[in-house]
């Protein structure tokens, strides 16, 4: 660490001119997404760059993010229990100030990249520093983080970093990551239908029919500045009905994200008689295909199954263009796996910063994440 130091920046305009270059890796690090939360983070949101120099060149980049809970209109409408209650008081009494480092709105290890190696117990410490110094950034404006996260570490990662003092933060697995790799033999749509077994060729024949009627097309910018009322209409409608939020995006979410990533972000419409009914979203990462937020009419969504087939869509998309993977995210597990994906145990790390509050974390924080059950599909031959 001694020759290690690290900058935190609040304003994309004062990034270092190598950033990009170190960020390569990752689309969710590079400069062009970071002014998309500039320009329509969600309104409890606010974003830290964190660049990483060993004496003068910039060997790392990172990212945090601060949310105001108390700004949430809902934490998530669908589950109604005493369960829910007690998560709620809880977030609003004990947690209602939250620092990720790391991003909250993805899932996945995007928190941070390097362009050498570097040792967890490095990494640990500069996050760690990192975390210290924007918690006292709010201290001085009268406002106390209550929670420290570091999120989303693939359980390789998550192993290292449990050799370092992260191993005295409190380690937690949330929902898994829904990851479809693709084979290499998938060279057309037809090719994934034929490796199914019978039972879900049938359901994709029985979704692929029920959509029959319904226009998808590809969005421009301009379309989609259009529709950004309705967009985000289908988009909340989606959002408010999860079983848990930390945040609800800004209305030019989409626009902006079409401005800034251009052909690497891809919204798709879906039309009945000209009527936008529903869309979803891919981000282009490389030799990985993002899958994004979307939204939907629920009616049409019933009738038509239109969720699955945005599913097959997203995978059609993903097989013909030669990704070699497709990140599906946390929810709706079980009708994701029975399309191919396949679900990856993500690590994070926290801790509260009231230090009784922390020594009774583990009793606490299983009580912040809704229960889920549900039973893994295994579609292929």
């Amino acid at each position: 660490m001694e020759t290690t130091t690290y900058q935190i920046y609040t304003s994309i305009a004062k990034l270092h001119k190598s950033w990009d270059e170190v960020a390569h890796k990752n689309v969710f690090l590079q400069s062009h997404y970071l002014k998309v939360l500039e320009e329509s983070a969600p309104t409890n949101m606010q974003c830290f760059y964190i660049g990483i120099f060993e004496k003068e060149t910039l060997i790392g980049v990172a990212l945090a993010q601060y949310l105001d809970l108390n700004k949430v209109e809902s934490f998530g409408e669908r589950d109604q229990c005493i369960k829910t209650y007690i998560r709620n008081f809880i977030f609003k009494n004990f947690a209602s100030h939250a620092l990720f480092v790391g991003n909250n709105m993805i899932t996945g290890q995007n928190g941070y990249s390097f362009n050498k190696e570097i040792n967890a117990i490095t990494i640990a410490e500069i996050l760690n520093n990192c975390a210290a110094e924007i918690v006292s950034y709010f201290k001085k404006q009268d406002v106390k983080i209550q929670i420290v996260s570091f999120k989303d570490f693939y359980q390789e990662s998550a192993t290292e970093l449990r050799k370092s003092t992260f191993s005295l933060l409190y380690e937690f697995n949330t929902q898994p990551n829904m990851i479809f790799e693709l084979q290499n033999r998938w060279k057309t749509n037809s090719d994934y239908i034929e490796a199914l077994t019978k039972k879900y060729r049938d359901q994709y024949k029985r979704a692929h029919k029920k959509v029959e009627g319904i226009e998808t097309r590809e969005l421009s910018l301009e379309e989609i500045i259009s529709q950004e009322n309705r967009i985000y209409e289908l988009y909340f409608h989606v959002a408010k009905n999860a079983p848990f939020n930390t945040f609800f995006l800004a209305k030019n979410h989409f626009s902006s994200f079409k401005k800034q990533c251009g052909s690497k972000f891809i919204l798709v419409g879906y039309y009945i008689e000209n009527e936008l009914v529903g869309f979803h979203t891919l981000l282009l990462n490389g030799s990985v295909l993002e899958t994004y937020f979307l939204g939907y009419d629920e009616q049409i969504q019933k009738e038509k199954m239109l969720y699955l087939n945005m599913l097959y869509n997203m995978t059609k998309f993903g097989i013909e263009n030669q990704f070699k993977k497709i990140i599906f995210g946390r929810t709706a597990l079980e009708i994701k796996s029975s399309i191919g994906a396949e679900p990856i145990v993500m690590s994070g790390f926290i801790y509260h910063t009231n230090k009784y509050v922390n020594k009774v974390m583990a009793n606490i924080f299983p009580k912040l994440e809704p229960t889920l059950v549900w039973q893994q599909r295994h579609p292929f031959k």
